[in-house]
């Protein structure tokens, strides 16, 4: 017996449901178009941070090459010293 009125109140909920569904569509488009300033804010904190570790890399690189150059620097000067020791202890040959 209650088939009808049951039907009713389905379609009034329904209705009140798709209304509400709506409402918030349009907040969430109307919030999104309000708030441009923090996706870029965003994306220039990115570009920052990659700039940043970009820059620790680069003096990363220099400090290596740096250690580097000089570590080649005392081989070259140890190995010129061992030679002229070595030319000192060796005896001189006659022909």
């Amino acid at each position: 017996m209650g088939k009808q009125h049951n039907k009713i109140i389905k379609r009034s909920r329904r209705k009140e449901y798709l209304k509400r569904k709506k409402d918030q569509v349009k907040a969430t488009i109307a919030l999104k178009k309000s708030t441009p300033a923090k996706k870029t804010a965003k994306k220039a904190a990115k570009k920052a941070a990659v700039k940043k570790t970009a820059a620790k890399k680069a003096v990363k690189k220099t400090a290596v090459k740096k250690t580097a150059v000089k570590k080649t620097a005392a081989k070259k000067a140890a190995k010129k010293t061992a030679k002229k020791a070595a030319k000192k202890a060796a005896p001189k040959k006659e022909d």
